[in-house]
C-alpha cells in the first residue's frame, strides 16, 4: 500500500523520471512485497533554489542530481527488507540511469492499516 513521492531538480527528461518511478515500483514489489498494481506515485521537479539539501551530511557527497524518494507504507516490513530496498534502489538507479549511489535519499514512513483510504470514503485495508 505504498504512496511514493519522488522529488528532483528540474531538467531531467520524461524518460528519466519515468524510469525512476519504474525502478521504485519494481523494488517495492520485489523487496517490500507490495501488491502488484499498487502503484501510486507523484514525481515533482523543483527549481534549484527550492530544492535544499546538505551536500555532505553524514560524509556522503551529494550533487545536484540528488533524488528524494519518500514512501508512506503500512508498517510491518523488517529491517532486512528495508535495507534490501535501499540497496536495490541505489544499484538499479546507478545501473539504469547512471545516477550516483550518493545521490539517492530515501525516507520510509510507516503507517497503520487504518490510515489508508483508496477511495469510496472507506478504510480500505481494514478487514484484510
Amino acid at each position: 500500500m505504498p504512496f511514493v513521492r519522488i522529488d528532483l531538480i528540474k531538467g531531467k527528461s520524461v524518460d528519466y523520471r519515468r524510469h525512476i518511478g519504474e525502478i521504485v515500483y519494481a523494488a517495492m514489489v520485489e523487496v517490500l512485497k507490495a501488491p502488484e498494481n499498487d502503484r501510486f506515485q507523484v514525481i515533482t521537479e523543483y527549481d534549484e533554489a527550492n530544492f535544499v539539501f546538505d551536500p555532505s551530511f553524514f560524509g556522503i557527497e551529494r550533487s545536484s542530481d540528488l533524488v528524494f524518494v519518500q514512501m508512506a507504507l503500512a508498517e510491518g516490513r523488517t529491517l532486512e527488507q528495508k535495507r534490501g530496498f535501499y540497496k536495490q534502489l541505489a544499484d538499479e538507479m546507478h545501473a539504469k540511469l547512471g545516477l550516483r549511489r550518493e545521490d539517492i535519499f530515501v525516507s520510509l514512513i510507516g503507517t497503520g492499516r487504518d490510515d489508508w483510504s483508496f477511495g469510496n470514503g472507506e478504510a480500505s485495508l481494514m478487514g484484510l
